[in-house]
């Protein structure tokens, strides 16, 4: 699970027109709106991102009515996502250092951990030899170095529930975002899988890119899930990654394997572009504003408000770049 609660610094403050009580504060390269005057730029601070939910304790009592969970949020026309406190929430023991990750300090959890899913099928954990499907936000980076001097490929975020199929020495899994299910046909993990045959799609997979043991992942939506935010009649699968279990890597994101995987009945998310370079003179506005330029306010598969966009870099590379870059007015749309 990725820090939801960390020790950062403020970048910058800036006025909000029109607003005398309150500022917007750059921490990495999340915007938060703060009180005027609680924080100067260079101070350390907890900030905690959205989708966490704070313990019930008296210092967060002004959360309650939000169930304690940290959303994105709209104040005189400022998206604000995540919240800043000062260090003296933390305990005195604390060894104060920017970067720290404090979220066990402050006993935080991940909405998907206070509201899990119903798994009465399930077999085990999420099994070790895969990884599991989380991708930083653009804003979590401090500054852009690390992205920067690749060439990537740009898909649209589906907004369902993740999904992972493997096949290991012979052995057929299914997995969701954090555990391995037993064989059960009311499971949408599970329906999939007998839709595409996947199992058998797996091995000519595996063979058509010469390795013993694969995996394929991607993304659930549809009736029942997450509300059918695509309005669907069915459940629909769109695979976003392959991953080459033996070598512990993923197999790069070329147009040939998304191809492959289409010529065997298996839909690949949106690829909305191929070859996107991310120089060392890009902005983090200008990478924010790829969702736009690539979504226009409209789903690929759908007329709706899209989710966002997936960034990976492709090709030979020494190291695997994948990030998210989510779209605002989804997250307001949304309540998120």
């Amino acid at each position: 699970m990725r820090a939801l609660a960390s020790i950062q610094r403020i970048m910058a403050l800036t006025p909000i027109e029109g607003a005398e009580a309150i500022e917007t504060a750059t921490v990495l390269g999340w915007q938060v709106v703060v009180k005027k005057h609680e924080f100067k730029p260079g101070d350390l601070v907890v900030y905690v991102e959205i989708d966490s939910v704070l313990p019930a304790r008296p210092e967060f009592d002004f959360l309650k009515s939000k169930n304690y969970r940290i959303k994105t949020i709209r104040l005189r026309g400022q998206v604000s996502q995540g919240i800043c406190f000062p260090l003296s929430v933390l305990p005195d023991s604390v060894d104060i250092g920017e970067g720290l990750d404090v979220t066990n300090i402050l006993e935080i959890k991940h909405i998907d951990e206070i509201q899990p899913p119903t798994m009465p099928n399930a077999k085990g954990n999420f099994p070790s030899f895969v990884p599991k499907t989380e991708e930083p936000r653009l804003q979590t980076f401090k500054n852009l170095d690390k992205i920067k001097k690749y060439v990537y490929i740009v898909t649209e975020k589906l907004d369902g529930m993740s999904a992972t199929y493997y096949l290991k020495d012979g052995v057929f899994g299914v997995c969701s975002r954090n555990l391995e299910l037993k064989e059960d046909e009311t499971s949408a993990y599970w329906r999939v899988a007998k839709m595409h045959g996947m199992e058998k799609a797996l091995h000519i997979v595996a063979e058509y890119l010469d390795i013993k043991n694969v995996a394929i992942q991607g993304e659930i939506i549809g009736a029942g899930i997450n509300g059918n935010r695509y309005n669907k009649a069915g459940i629909e699968f769109y695979a976003f990654s392959v991953f080459d279990i033996d070598k512990y890597k993923y197999v790069p994101e070329a147009n040939a394997v998304f191809s492959f995987l289409s010529e065997i009945g298996i839909r690949t998310v949106p690829v909305l572009g191929n070859g996107i370079h991310i120089t060392a003179n890009t902005t983090r506005e200008a990478v924010q504003k790829l969702s736009e330029i690539y979504l226009n306010g409209h789903s690929v598969i759908a007329d709706v408000i899209p989710e966002g966009i997936v960034l990976r870099n492709v090709g030979q590379r020494k190291e695997r770049i994948s990030f998210k870059v989510i779209n605002e007015a989804y997250l307001l749309e949304h309540n998120l």
